[in-house]
């Protein structure tokens, strides 16, 4: 320790020695360094040197260093042996190379075999699977035939009675004639589809005295209606039309007889014929009073007690809008629902009851007994007390300012022309009708004028006479939509109408409507009607629904599509089944020869009617009101709908009363084929999805080059006649499902979101089930109404660009809403939307559902469409006025009821996910 510090210290003893040390080795590293020189460059530079002299020798060939020629090197000895290795090598490298590609050329042959074999094998897998599917929906349908006991039969042979008729056998008397006496079935199988054969009134001497318009419309109704044949052989009704006369005195009841007797089908007595007699006038004389019309049927306006034989003859209402339709928009509001007056009547009693029955020689000779008690005296005083006590506004007269229109006898006539009585009317919340002076005048012309103009109007008719006979009394539930009071109690008839609640007018005087619209204000109406009533008295079902035939545009399908994982299921929010079935139509038929109301539900209480007055459909309107259907979809019940269960069990299987369903999408597309073959892979793999029907819009047809998707299911491209936003809604044939999901070209929607809205609308099938929810508000600086898409927690209407809905109202939208709705719509592009929901609320006096949806509803990368044009909502504004004057009233409704699903918003277990719920 102590000579190390010392030598730190660099201590006296050893600093001679450190020294010689540090000199003697700093000597060494300069001789190494000089040494490391000396070899690293003078030895390679005296190689370099050697080598080089070694190369210029004299003997060329001695050159070992040097460069040579290519053909040198081979010379020697040893080399050529490596030469010919080389050549030979590469040789061999050539023939491996060929055999190489030979084999690369087989490999792809077998790749390609190989691909075939998969493709092959894929579309087995696939042909099998559509088998297993097959089988299982053959299992299904045998199970739920077994389960109703209703197993599926061929039609019947066509029976056609003998040309005579000779087995029915003769009532005792004319007047005696019923149906089950008079009217021959065996014409008329259930099969039979109801042929009606119409002769020709001008080939008849009585045709020459028709009123000529009356017999042009006739005649425009008839070749139009469904039911009308050509062959009189197979028919089951035969129609001749024998009024309004011109000049009824003319001809007489001998002569009219006698012609009614050589119809080519009248068959002795006239069975299975109806005689109709069409009224325009108030004084339509009883043109068939002293005619023996034998078995056949009497339609007319007039009719007496002992000429009418109830349940088979049939009450007609005036022919008032002969070839044309009313004009909706002279026609006004159904509110306010109380008007200036409360009750208005006009007339004139020219002759008292008892001379005009001993004028009336051919009417007094059919009474018996002493004719009864006149009630009019009273009438008058009571109503003209009413007057004068000014309780209430009220206005009767009974002289007529100008002379009174012609009229029967015994009858109140009417006052001055229609369009004074209308203007009357239109301020009138009640429209009293008094009824003949003598009961036995069942009902008149002059009455059934005073009925119609009532409920054109919308003022609500008061009859004063329990014994008149409405028209279609039988079939029509009058009490929903006028009041019916006995002469008796006229002194109680204003304590009665000021004891009816607004909401009770407002649904009278919407019945009321309804019923004329639907009945009485056109040939066509009245005809139809006539018809429908003998065909669901005979129980026949109605004709299948009018149905558009579509002209396919072929097209070529590509590869199949792919799943957009944003618009497919994902786990556990998967609400479609485990394997979808093969497409297969809606068992839409198998309800036709069903005549029970078992399945009737209402939305308010009254007597059930006759339920075949429209064309058939799966929910008929029942005649007493508007807002009746019967039941839910398909009436094809089988037992054991539900699966229950919890999560797993509940995505696997539809469930509900119908658990074998499907839908069709129809989509309306105009010159935006990208957009739509993005739309149309969308739907890949939707469940239950039957068909897509996309209604091409536009006159010019898809590119020839174009490939559509190929989505599993198949694809109807429909061509249109023309550009209109109301091809939307036309019932297609190849539309075979029930249900159709009605989706913009551009809308958004997941599967889940399209699945739980198809569960949805199976619980509620008279309803406009979707996503986008829009509502009406009353303007009131301009006393308007307006159209407003604001998010809300209050809707009234929701679009159709995505919403689900049944075909029968696609029927009613075409064919039976007023065409000035659809004109509108074809003038302005737009309101379509608005124009189905009017009409869906108006016949069920319902309200839309929502169905919540998670996702962007509009495509955001889309061609602007028409509704972001600033004229877009103005011209809805104008539509919904326009819309609610052609119906009278605003018939939207407003709800706050939507529909949601926890599934939704809870992320469970796939195997522990419950069943959604309304919320």
């Amino acid at each position: 320790m102590t000579g190390y510090t010392m030598l730190r210290n660099g201590g006296a003893g050893n600093g001679g020695q450190t020294c010689m040390l540090r000199w003697s080795n700093r000597i060494r590293l300069t001789w190494l360094s000089f040494t490391l020189f000396i070899i690293l460059v003078f030895f390679p530079l005296i190689a370099h040197y050697y080598l080089t002299t070694l190369d210029e020798a004299d003997e060329a060939g001695k050159r070992i260093f040097g460069p040579r020629a290519g053909s040198e090197l081979c010379e020697v000895k040893h080399v050529l042996d490596l030469c010919r290795i080389r050549e030979s090598v590469s040789e061999e490298l050539l023939q491996l190379e060929a055999k190489r590609q030979e084999l690369n050329s087989e490999i792809a042959k077998l790749n390609l075999k190989i691909e075939a074999c998969k493709k092959s094998i894929e579309n087995a897998k696939q042909d099998l699977l559509q088998l297993k599917n097959v089988i299982s929906q053959t299992e299904h349908s045998y199970k739920e035939l077994m389960a109703q006991n209703q197993p599926k039969l061929s039609l019947p042979i066509r029976l056609l009675p003998e040309k005579d008729d000779a087995g029915l056998p003769p009532p005792k008397a004319q007047r005696s004639c019923r149906l089950h006496n008079c009217f021959d079935y065996s014409r008329c199988p259930l099969t039979s589809g109801f042929p009606v054969y119409v002769y020709d009134s001008d080939q008849f001497a009585f045709g020459s005295y028709l009123d000529p318009l009356v017999k042009q419309a006739f005649q425009a109704t008839a070749r139009a209606n469904v039911y009308v044949t050509d062959n009189a052989d197979i028919a089951c009704l035969y129609v001749i039309l024998v009024g309004e006369m011109q000049e009824p005195a003319v001809l007489r009841p001998a002569d009219l007889e006698k012609q009614l007797s050589s119809l080519p089908h009248w068959r002795a007595d006239g069975h299975n014929h109806v005689v109709l007699s069409l009224s325009r006038k108030s004084d339509t004389q009883n043109l068939l009073y002293n005619v023996s019309t034998g078995r056949a049927m009497v339609a007319q306006s007039t009719f007496y007690a002992a000429q009418y034989r109830p349940g088979f003859d049939l009450v007609v209402s005036p022919l008032v809008h002969a070839m044309s339709e009313p004009n909706f928009m002279e026609i006004p509001p159904q509110v306010p629902v109380k008007r200036k007056y409360l009750f208005t009547f006009q007339g004139e009693k020219i002759e008292s009851l008892r001379s005009s029955l001993q004028e009336a020689r051919s009417f007094e000779e059919e009474m018996e007994g002493d004719p009864p008690a006149d009630y009019d005296d009273r009438i008058i005083a009571t109503l003209k007390a009413v007057q004068d006590s000014k309780l209430d506004q009220v206005l009767v007269e009974f002289t007529c300012k100008n002379q009174p229109r012609p009229s029967l006898p015994t009858e109140w006539a009417l006052c001055g022309e229609r369009e004074d009585r209308l203007e009357l009317l239109k301020l009138s919340t009640f429209a009293l009708i008094i009824t003949p002076g003598d009961p036995r005048l069942l009902v008149s012309s002059g009455c059934a004028a005073r009925l119609f103009e009532a409920l054109e109007v919308g003022a609500v008719p008061v009859v004063l006479g329990e014994h008149v006979q409405l028209p279609y009394q039988d079939v029509l539930q009058w009490s929903e939509a006028a009041l019916v009071v006995p002469k008796p109690r006229v002194t109680e008839v204003h304590f009665l109408l000021r004891s009816l609640s607004d909401s009770d007018l407002l649904a009278m005087r919407r019945q009321g409507r309804f019923l004329w619209e639907t009945y009485f204000s056109t040939t066509d109406s009245i005809f139809s009607t006539v018809l429908a009533v003998i065909r669901t008295r005979i129980q026949i079902p109605a004709a299948p629904i009018r149905e558009e035939a579509a002209a396919e545009i072929p097209h070529r399908s590509g590869k199949a599509a792919g799943t957009d994982p944003n618009m497919a299921d994902t786990g556990d929010l998967d609400l479609g089944p485990v394997e979808t079935e093969p497409p297969y139509a809606s068992p839409k038929y198998l309800r036709n020869f069903t005549l029970t109301v078992t399945d009737l539900y209402r939305s308010w209480n009254s007597a059930p009617g006759p339920f075949h007055l429209f064309p058939h459909t799966p929910f008929d309107p029942v005649l007493p009101s508007e807002a009746k259907f019967l039941g839910s979809g398909t009436g094809f019940r089988p037992i054991g709908g539900g699966a229950g269960g919890s999560g797993k069990e509940f995505q696997a299987a539809l469930g509900g009363n119908v658990p074998r369903e499907q839908f069709t999408v129809v989509m309306l597309t105009y010159e935006r084929e990208e957009v739509l073959m993005n739309s149309l892979e969308r739907l890949n793999g939707l469940p239950y999805l039957n068909k897509v029907v996309v209604v091409w819009n536009s006159p010019k047809l898809p590119s020839e080059d174009l490939v559509w998707p190929d989505i599993g299911v198949p694809i109807m491209v429909v061509r249109t006649e023309k550009n209109s936003l109301n091809n939307r809604f036309l019932p297609w044939n190849e539309i075979e499902t029930e249900a159709i999901l009605s989706i913009d070209d551009d809308a958004h929607l997941r599967h889940d979101e399209i699945m739980f809205g198809f569960r949805v609308w199976r619980e509620a099938r008279d309803r406009i089930v979707g996503f986008p929810g829009r509502y009406h508000a009353w303007d009131i600086p301009h006393q308007s109404w307006l159209y407003n898409s604001n998010y809300s927690c209050e809707l009234s209407m929701v679009l159709t660009g995505a919403a689900f809905f049944h075909k029968y109202y696609a029927y009613l939208y075409s064919y039976v809403m007023p065409q000035a709705i659809r004109d509108m719509v074809d003038e302005y592009i737009n309101c379509e939307d608005i124009a189905m929901n009017f009409l869906v609320s108006h016949i069920t006096r319902k309200p839309p559902i929502k169905v919540t949806s998670r996702w962007t509803f509009r495509c955001p990368g889309c061609p602007q469409a028409l509704s972001h044009d600033d004229s877009h909502f103005h011209e809805r504004h104008k539509c919904i006025n326009f819309f609610v004057k052609v119906y009278g009233y605003m018939p939207l409704l407003y709800t706050q009821f939507r529909v949601d699903s926890v599934l939704f918003k809870t992320r469970l277990p796939h195997d522990k996910t419950k069943c959604f719920k309304f919320i």
